[in-house]
């Protein structure tokens, strides 16, 4: 029985370890990365945003605006002598009928002597680990990209759960490198302040990434409107000595990404680049532990799981794991902020799994000595049922009954027969579970137990073998959302064979037996009785798509529904009347 254990815990293990290998579950990874690790702190006043913004598109237009507007905003900010000044936007091609506008924008970016213009990659759709090899390059136009102080590539490369992470230090194209727009940013105000910066500072992945340590969350940043800055209303010496960048800062340019910090408020590209640049200069630089560190991280979590399950009783071993996970969470939160990122996105699921294959593992003996139960009742698709045999033991194997008041439902799906004259052996059976498994799930969703399953038609009680109160409203209920599932299923029908069938329903309420009846080697748990005789009754009766109510049923719901009466009744085995009703609706 160790044994047995032990081959479990291990194969989880290697399951664990495999998928880490693969980056199977590398979605989780993120999950606690973005929840435990990642931290809002303080943003770097140094760093400001000129905001392309609705207020400002509303002044200058639609976008893209004449050059000379930016040449404009170059100017003003020259003369309050920013550190740098880097544009989020691209100038791909020169004016198609204003060639002044783009010698003003020229001569403005060559006399600041600061700007830093973007460029833009365009990869293959998979790429091998190593030097990233760039298909084409959008770049500024010749003469502008001569003018400006450097360029550097503003593309932005989100994980699979389409947030950004990770920040691409650089790529190749046409046998040089061309590096990120953040970094260039950087290095060039670095070597303003006199400083100095190498590359080698940065932990990249196989991939030549590097993680983002964001500071900021969305609008967090110091943003000046664009119109603000040439109205004057922002002097130019607010901007002194401080990183410029200038972006789209509206939802229109479709420039905003999903960040760990909020994962459903989107954040805009010049903030993601506003983050790169505090990162690197807070020196905020993470390393990510290889896949084998974090593989002895899973086998230590698996050997302690082990330990605590075979050591201690279950209570204590699962508040023993829950703790564990605890450590492991926290412990990753202190180590990130140290600058090291462990991966326990795989360590916590491993301990959670092997909690709930203990839990299987402990009562699997209890199962196999109550697996002849269980096969007499298999086919009871009440687990209502099934429990309350399980939890009476031998007890609930005995032949009998208990009298009880019932609520009984029939329901039969009208115009099969010739629905099955056109369909297909293998469409009707699966017509067929549609409509029982629709009936099936409203019958458990009011709490009502499925007796049996009879051809294309079936028989619910409800106040057996659980005591329900209202039992008569939760039949009516069962039966009206039937009415109102079945709705879908029969337009379904119509578009495939141009007709569609309907549920016919009854329900009545009264006094009947219900318990295992038959034989000692083949029993049913069924309701027997007048009640469910005179329900069946009720239903043959029912025209498609009509839910009928016995009097006994209408008077006890009667409040509470929209109900029209059809009258008298005869039926088959009883010499007097019935009163029925046709239900219209819940109120």
């Amino acid at each position: 029985m160790k044994l047995k254990l032990i081959h479990i815990i291990a194969a989880l293990t290697a399951l664990s370890v495999f998928l880490m290998y693969r980056g199977s579950l590398d979605t989780m990874d993120y999950f606690f990365q973005d929840r435990f690790m990642q931290k809002e702190s303080d943003i770097d006043t140094r760093i400001a945003i000129i905001a392309i913004d609705d207020e400002s598109v509303n002044e200058y237009g639609s976008w893209p605006w004449n050059r000379n507007v930016h040449a404009q905003l170059i100017d003003t900010l020259a003369e309050g002598d920013p550190a740098v000044i880097a544009f989020d936007v691209t100038f791909p091609a020169p004016s198609a009928d204003d060639t002044s506008a783009d010698e003003a924008l020229i001569a403005a970016v060559a006399q600041a002597g600061n700007v830093i213009m973007p460029v833009y990659g365009t990869f293959a759709s998979s790429a091998k680990q190593g030097a990233i090899e760039a298909l084409e390059m959008s770049e500024p136009f010749p003469e502008l990209k001569a003018a400006a102080a450097a360029v550097g590539h503003i593309n932005t490369i989100p994980d699979r759960d389409r947030v950004v992470r990770n920040s691409l230090y650089s790529f190749q194209y046409q046998g040089e490198t061309v590096e990120s727009f953040s970094w260039v940013i950087y290095q060039m105000f670095m070597e303003r302040a006199g400083g100095s910066v190498d590359a080698e500072m940065l932990p990249l992945d196989a991939f030549g990434r590097f993680h983002i340590a964001y500071s900021g969350k969305p609008e967090q940043y110091e943003a000046v409107s664009y119109s603000a800055v040439l109205n004057g209303d922002v002097p130019a010496d607010y901007f002194k000595d401080r990183i410029v960048l200038i972006g789209p800062y509206a939802t229109g340019f479709k420039d905003d990404y999903l960040t760990p910090l909020q994962v459903k408020n989107p954040m805009y590209g010049v903030e993601i680049h506003a983050n790169i640049i505090q990162a690197l200069m807070d020196r905020h630089l993470k390393h990510e532990l290889d896949w084998k560190w974090n593989a002895l991280i899973l086998l230590i979590a698996a050997a302690l799981a082990y330990y605590l399950f075979r050591k201690w009783n279950m209570l204590i071993s699962f508040l023993s794991v829950a703790v564990l996970i605890v450590v492991f969470v926290v412990g990753s939160s202190y180590l990130y902020g140290k600058g090291i990122i462990v991966s326990i996105g795989y360590a916590v699921p491993l301990l959670i799994i092997s909690c709930i294959v203990v839990v299987g593992f402990h009562y699997v003996e209890e199962l196999l000595e109550r697996r002849r139960v269980t096969d007499i009742f298999g086919r009871y698709v009440a687990p209502e049922v099934v429990n309350q045999i399980l939890k009476n033991g031998d007890e609930g194997l005995k032949l009998g009954g208990t009298r009880r008041e019932l609520t009984v439902l029939f329901v039969d799906i009208r115009g099969f027969t010739p629905l099955s004259e056109k369909a297909e052996p293998e469409e009707i059976v699966e017509i067929l579970n549609e409509y029982l498994d629709l009936a099936a799930n409203c019958i458990f969703k009011f709490d009502g137990t499925l007796d049996k399953f009879i051809g294309d038609a079936a028989m619910a009680i409800f106040n057996a073998p659980l005591l329900l109160e209202d039992h008569p409203m939760r039949a009516v209920q069962a039966a009206w959302a039937m009415k109102e599932g079945s709705a879908a299923l029969e337009r379904k029908l119509i578009e495939r064979f141009g007709f569609g069938v309907k549920f016919g329903l009854g329900i009545h309420t009264g006094p009947a037996v219900f318990g295992n009846i038959g034989s000692k080697s083949r029993m049913d748990y069924t309701a027997i009785g007048d009640t469910v005789n005179t329900t069946a009754r009720l239903e043959s009766n029912a025209k498609p798509g009509q839910i009928i109510l016995s009097d006994a049923v209408y008077q006890a719901v009667k409040d509470r529904i929209k109900a029209s009466s059809l009258g008298e009744i005869k039926v088959k085995g009883k010499e007097q009347g019935i009163t029925i009703y046709e239900l219209e609706g819940l109120q």
